[in-house]
């Protein structure tokens, strides 16, 4: 009998849980942060989806726990998904998620994939919501690694069992199953068989929640290798609930025992399916006696493919002969699983299914492309399109404006897309070459050139032809190889930069690092093997002791990250996979190793950062979690690596237990750090002394990239695609005292003067920042360059649409018409809501539309921006600038500001027509009114009014001077343009005939009084 239990302390475990939100050090209170947002900037192809799960009484409401980005919920029956955890749940890696069935409300969440891939982000134990999903309280175990199982007692929701891998990267006690009878506050570990072996699975017998089955094998992750199973593990079975176990089981593999899944179904409460690696033996078993004896029933190569990763399976509650199984393919037998046929998900690599249990045919999904809803036994699915959760290995900008993204996602594809797309417009997408784990690097001089890699294997592409050529590195495959057998060691992501010196340059990193100077097509090795390459860490093909799966990711001892100073052309820094840091200063020639002396062996150099500021300076993130080792290891060196500063001492802001992936220093801010982590992302402002968190409404999850590009802050993260920071000119003059000032005004960067969606995000921006919400008014005034009012905002004012484009408001419709002023059709659709002036405690954003007073667009330039709230005003400068695409056409601001002021002068010629005829025709009726004396004046207006001023008043009638200005006027407000000689030139022959005509007017029935 096993029955060894402990009580395990909630209060211990809330404290160690709370270092994931380290307090802030000191630094920016975070008060100034409030208001502050990232964007979420796409895409929203679906990501890695490692749990699934339902709720029966709501039958179109679905949970998906993705596997690096949080919970999610739909209840339109996966039309739309929402996240449910972000800001709640401090970790983004979702292992099982059961609802209870007694409760709908009450949800039990274990953090922590069993996927267990080379970039799995760890768990940090159990949380339970009460209230389906609106708030989560942390329910213990927080060392249990990976919680691939959870199931919850059937009438009392405060009853549930854990099956725990436990920590994936070192052996550790806290694994196996745990029972909690008082909804987490305590828990008995109730089968442990030491401390590498864990739990794959737990499972209620239906309709007897004293009968518990578990199935236990060892897995565990290495940066080198993948080890799954052992002579240790088996099924167990309980009979107490839980309370005890014993290893029971006849017919079931019993040398080598790997990963394995179970599947009950009420149709039958006696029978369970188990899919498992075993070595030998491994494949679908079935028992029809609750686990006493069992059967294979089907050893199909495909239902065990990288069981590590997968081994997934579903037993239909209401037919017990139906049973879902799969790997990269998925599979349903309607025999017990005796046959197994294809069973097609609209991505592969599977990784779990729920079913109804009153309603078979209703089931939701789980794949590395998403979650899909079925509500037909899975002949059709809901869409993985409408789910933000991508994981992205990086992200790359290119120098367009506005600019594009090139991300790789992981399991998918290298894609191009707007910045400022709709996250949720897929036509907005486009794939680039290389594939799923790149890098994707645009040319930074050749705008149709893009550089892509696919698991080692170069490849550049040309947009404008879509033709993509290959030039692999050694041209050697990289699958099935050892990695000591390989001419190159190169990752799946294999590290690609640029020359910031020569945009014809391109580094590539094996455990050498490489150069092209044409695209690809030669390559030159300029350095030694800059990788520890330990003898010991077996650099032969990984997977043990059952299962080879050689696909990249394991070859430890290669370059991970490359930087070239943007100071001193040939200053090239490194990083490797398996430790050291190394420095060449002259191009390649000679090679020193800077590794830190109290950094141990063996970590990951994710990125390289060289300052944008000080030659010689540099940071190195490093992370060593796949080591079993979670400290943060950031380091800064001023001296070319001579000396090292580490800047994560686990109480400087960063918790002790919290992994780094990334640093990178703000271009214009020296000293300005940004970090990304495994659980979210934090800002320092004395250069890494102190850190605090800088997540705002992004959840706390793996961030992979960070880079700062024309003043916006780009994150790449982990399961939630990327998210941008528009505009960071906010932080640069960020003080420790902002915040206590009762109104304080950020100097602006430039905007510019555009449309669109890209006048949301670049235009001209105004930050400021509120001490409290205010009793007043706030108001904005813009000022040209001369002090002259341009126009002016106020807080709890919606404004209007820009005009800009359209017919002016007191142009005569009739006139319009005859004219056919602009012969444009219909007007553009609205812009975004700009010149909206908020009034919020903390920071607030007004984005000003570049829109005159008058109406007409304002021309680029400079201005002074005025901000005034309870009698205090800040006055700062703001420069407009023409949009890029319009200079690269060969306009200039000085053709804006001639447009500006020609269509000024015509809008007030159409003013002045429009006031001249309201004149005459208030002469005309009085003059007709006065009878024979008035004869000869009345003669004359009409003679002005009907013969020069008014179009004919018959279809196709001859204009008159009114149609005229009118449509000078309307040919050049539509957009941005030089004004035409001609228009200039008509504007002038017009200004002579109103001239006359004005003059004609006063002649007969004299000069305007006030009274006109």
């Amino acid at each position: 009998m096993i029955g060894r239990t402990f009580t395990a302390s909630l209060t211990l475990a809330l404290c160690t849980a709370a270092s994931l939100s380290a307090q802030a050090a000191p630094g920016v209170n975070p008060a100034a942060f409030a208001g502050m947002s990232f964007r979420h900037a796409g895409h929203s192809v679906g990501g890695r989806v490692t749990a699934v799960a339902g709720v029966p009484s709501q039958p179109r409401t679905f949970y998906m726990g993705v596997a690096s980005g949080g919970l999610f919920r739909t209840t339109d029956g996966g039309e739309s998904w929402q996240p449910i955890t972000d800001g709640k749940i401090p970790l983004g890696s979702m292992g099982a998620i059961t609802v209870a069935d007694s409760d709908p409300n009450v949800i039990w969440l274990g953090t922590g994939s069993d996927g267990a891939r080379s970039n799995v982000s760890t768990g940090r134990g159990v949380y339970r919501s009460t209230d389906a999903g609106e708030t989560w309280s942390f329910a213990g175990l927080y060392n249990a690694g990976q919680i691939g199982a959870l199931r919850v007692h059937p009438t009392d929701p405060n009853t549930a069992w854990v099956s725990a891998t436990g920590d994936l990267f070192k052996r550790n006690t806290e694994r196996g199953i745990f029972k909690t009878t008082d909804a987490g506050k305590t828990w008995r570990k109730t089968l442990y068989l030491n401390d590498s072996t864990g739990a794959s699975d737990v499972e209620l017998k239906p309709g007897d929640p004293n009968t518990v089955y578990a199935w236990m094998a060892r897995l565990e992750r290495k940066p080198w290798t993948i080890i799954s199973g052992s002579r240790e593990g088996g099924f167990y079975k309980s009979t107490d609930g839980g309370v005890t176990f014993r290893k029971t089981g006849t017919g079931l593999p019993n040398n080598l025992i790997g990963k394995g899944n179970m599947a009950v179904t009420a149709a039958n409460p006696e029978r369970i399916y188990l899919l498992v690696e075993a070595e030998p033996g491994g494949g679908l078993y079935r028992s029809d006696d609750a686990g006493a004896t069992w059967q294979v029933v089907n050893t199909t190569p495909g239902l065990i493919t990288r069981p590590f990763y997968y081994t997934t399976i579903g037993a239909d509650p209401t037919n017990a002969d139906v049973v879902y199984a799969g790997a990269e393919g998925f599979y349903k037998s309607t025999d017990g699983g005796k046959t197994m046929t294809s069973f097609p998900t609209p991505h592969g690599d599977n990784h779990d299914i729920w079913i109804n249990p009153t309603n078979g045919q209703t089931m939701v999904q789980a794949n590395d492309g998403g979650a899909n809803v079925s509500f037909d036994g899975g002949r059709t699915w809901s869409t993985q399109r409408n789910q933000p959760t991508a994981e992205f290995y990086g992200v790359w900008p290119d120098n367009r404006f506005p600019y594009n993204l090139y991300s790789a996602q992981q399991d998918n594809s290298t894609w191009m897309w707007s910045s400022v797309a709709n996250p949720f417009d897929a036509s907005a997408l486009q794939t680039g070459p290389g594939c799923e784990t790149g890098p994707i690097i645009p040319h930074p001089a050749e705008p149709n050139v893009i550089y892509g890699s696919c698991k080692g294997q170069f490849a550049v592409m040309n947009t404008e032809t879509r033709q993509t050529r290959n030039y692999w590195i050694g041209g050697q495959s990289l699958y099935g190889n050892a990695g000591q057998d390989l001419i190159f060691r190169i990752q799946r992501t294999a590290p690609m930069a640029l020359s910031p010196h020569d945009p014809s340059v391109l580094y590539y990193g094996t455990q050498y690092v490489h150069r092209t100077r044409d695209k690809g097509v030669t390559w030159e090795k300029i350095s030694p093997d800059l990788t520890w390459y330990p003898q010991d860490h077996r650099q032969g093909a990984s997977g043990q002791p059952i299962t080879r799966d050689v696909t990249g990711e394991e070859f430890y001892s290669t370059l991970y990250a490359i930087t070239e100073s943007p100071h001193e052309a040939g200053v090239i820094w490194t990083g490797a996979n398996d430790g050291p840091f190394h420095i060449t200063r002259d191009g390649g020639k000679t090679w020193t190793d800077i590794t830190p002396k109290d950094l141990e062996k063996g970590g990951r150099v994710a990125w390289v950062e060289a300052s944008p500021h000080r030659p010689g300076s540099a940071y190195f993130a490093t992370y060593r979690y796949l080591l079993g080792d979670y400290a943060p290891y950031i380091y800064r060196t001023d001296d070319y690596g001579q000396t090292w500063t580490k800047l994560t001492n686990g109480k400087n802001g960063i918790a002790g237990d919290t992994p780094t992936r990334v640093v990178r220093e703000d271009p214009d801010r020296e000293g300005l750090l940004y970090a990304g982590t495994e659980f979210g992302l934090y800002i320092s402002f004395d250069n890494g002394a102190n850190w605090q968190p800088f997540n705002l409404n992004m959840p706390q999850i793996p961030i992979n990239q960070i880079l700062v590009h024309n003043k916006d802050l780009i994150v790449a993260t982990q399961g939630r695609g990327n998210w941008i920071f528009h505009n960071v000119t906010a932080l640069h003059s960020l003080g420790a005292n902002t915040h206590a000032e009762a109104l304080h005004v950020y100097a602006p960067r430039a905007g510019v003067r555009t449309t669109g969606a890209a006048a949301q995000y670049f235009g001209p921006q105004i930050d400021y920042h509120l001490s409290s919400a205010p009793v007043d008014t706030v108001r904005v005034e813009i000022r040209d360059a001369r002090g002259q009012v341009v126009n002016t905002y106020k807080s709890g004012v919606m404004p209007p649409a820009p005009p800009r484009g359209r017919r002016p408001a007191d142009a005569d419709e009739e006139a319009e018409q005859a004219m056919m002023v602009g012969r444009g059709g219909p007007a553009a659709p609205a812009a975004p809501v700009l010149n909206l002036v908020s009034a919020n405690a903390g920071f607030n954003r007004f984005t000003w539309g570049v829109q005159h007073q008058n109406g007409f667009g304002a021309p680029p330039g400079d201005y002074t921006v005025t901000v005034a709230v309870g009698g205090l005003t800040k006055t700062v400068p703001l420069t407009v600038e023409i949009d890029p695409r319009l200079a690269a056409e060969g306009y200039t601001a000085a053709d804006l500001q001639e447009q500006f002021a020609h269509n000024v002068r015509t809008r007030a010629m159409v003013t002045e027509v429009n006031a001249l005829i309201a004149r005459a025709r208030q002469a005309e009726t009085r003059l007709a009114a006065a009878g024979a004396p008035a004869a000869d004046s009345l003669a004359k207006v009409k003679e002005v009014l009907h013969g020069q001023l008014l179009t004919q008043p018959v279809r196709y009638g001859k204009p008159g001077l009114q149609a005229h200005i009118q449509y000078l006027s309307g040919m050049t407000t539509r957009v941005d343009q030089k004004v035409g000689r001609d228009a200039i030139e008509r504007a002038d022959v017009l200004r002579k005939e109103l001239d006359e005509a004005t003059a004609a007017i006063n002649r007969a029935i004299g000069p305007p009084t006030r009274m006109d």
